[in-house]
């Protein structure tokens, strides 16, 4: 059996799956939280799969516990100690490789990277494009390497999906020898997502990825687009950092850049007042007081004015950025939803695509209001264009990456 361990560290959090690649399934898998404060909290899960079967059984315990976690060193022994305690047994069936997730890669990584000192720095170095997530995976790295010291370690960015987006997707129309400086150009997010939906797409429709012009929809509390033409990214939505593009649960998006001006000029925020009013006090937050979609559709239902602005602001620019990636695309042949929002949010789905008949998109009604797990086709047999659910797995495709490598 080849095991790999899955690793996505945060700046207070750990979450971590042991999988089985041999029937890509997870063996057991966990969430360490609130590393560093005063009280942490613990959850861990065993999953088995029974002989014969190609779906696991989940066992219903779920181990929680709630101590004070001081670092990620403590929250790696943690980990040991739960599989130790509670299974599976990492010295029965020991990873061969353990993979991390890294958000920003920059311009200098665009695979998946076997982990040694200077790639360890060069993460580090590129913390200033990434201040809320690298320097929490370089402490899950460096963690990482002490408690499985013989065990190679693979770093998967989130940006090298986006590699190959062209030169005029990727650069901003600023001072060029300014943006070479300091590093400043597009590098797209959510790519492991991405990458994982266009080929499991790819793969339902019974087509080769190569002819295929997709449109990914990630829609989760994050919320990114992607243009992949023959499984090769050449639009997104994310920009420099993940807060370019569409709304989400409490990040802007597109907005003039005016605005921070004026903003700073005349309500006298700070650098560091705007970073907090676009990362965490806008999108769904801020125009309607409620980051989750779930409490958004709820407040349509009941009239109330700023939900309904909120969601009418929300699939407006999902349809401005359909249009434009179609455009791009020259036309489209599958368009896929995944994560949290995108797989479980009907009506979101069928408002994104209303205005696209005239392409040939049909929706089956049906079909999109059925809830069930797998990939799914919800468009009619009439459609031009397939439409698809696509369950994202991005510990599945971090795992695979890494056991590319070794």
């Amino acid at each position: 059996m080849s095991v790999v361990l899955v690793i996505n560290s945060g700046s207070s959090s750990l979450k971590y799956s042991l999988m089985d690649m041999d029937r890509e399934l997870p063996l057991g898998e966990g969430l360490i939280e609130r590393i560093g404060q005063d009280a942490g909290d613990i959850t861990h899960t065993v999953r088995r799969v029974s002989d014969g079967t190609a779906a696991p059984t989940v066992l219903d315990e779920k181990h929680r516990d709630s101590r004070r976690i001081a670092d990620h060193d403590e929250a790696f022994r943690l980990m040991l100690e739960q599989f130790a305690e509670h299974g599976p047994q990492l010295d029965d069936q020991p990873p061969v490789a353990v993979g991390h997730r890294v958000v920003h890669g920059g311009a200098r990584f665009f695979a998946p990277t076997l982990i040694d000192d200077l790639v360890e720095i060069n993460i580090e170095d590129l913390a200033d494009l990434a201040p809320l997530h690298n320097p929490g995976a370089v402490a899950g790295i460096r963690a990482g390497r002490r408690a499985f010291d013989s065990v190679p370690h693979i770093a998967v960015f989130d940006t090298a999906f986006h590699q190959t987006l062209p030169p005029a997707a990727y650069t901003y129309a600023i001072d060029k020898s300014l943006a070479e400086r300091h590093r400043v150009r597009r590098y797209g997010f959510h790519g492991t997502s991405h990458k994982f939906v266009s080929e499991q797409a790819a793969a339902f429709v019974d087509r080769p990825l190569e002819d295929l012009r997709q449109i990914v929809l990630h829609l989760g509390n994050g919320v990114s687009m992607t243009a992949i033409d023959g499984g090769r990214s050449v639009e997104t939505s994310m920009g420099m950092t993940p807060l370019e593009g569409l709304v989400m649960g409490t990040r802007s998006g597109d907005i003039d850049p005016a605005v921070l001006i004026h903003l700073a000029r005349r309500a006298g925020l700070s650098t560091d007042d705007l970073d907090t009013l676009l990362n965490k006090r806008s999108g769904l937050l801020g125009l309607a007081g409620r980051s989750d979609m779930r409490d958004i559709l709820a407040g349509v239902d009941a009239g109330e004015d700023a939900a309904t602005l909120a969601f009418d602001v929300y699939i407006h620019r999902l349809r401005a950025y359909l249009g434009a990636y179609i455009a791009q695309l020259g036309g489209v042949d599958v368009i896929s939803f995944t994560a949290g929002v995108g797989e479980n949010a009907a009506r979101v789905r069928a408002e994104a695509l209303a205005t696209l008949g005239f392409l040939g998109v049909q929706l089956d009604r049906e079909l999109n209001e059925q809830r069930r797990p797998g990939i799914r086709r919800i468009s009619t047999t009439e459609s031009t264009v397939d439409v698809l659910v696509v369950p994202t797995n991005e510990e599945l495709e971090i795992a695979r990456q890494a056991l590319s490598l070794v």
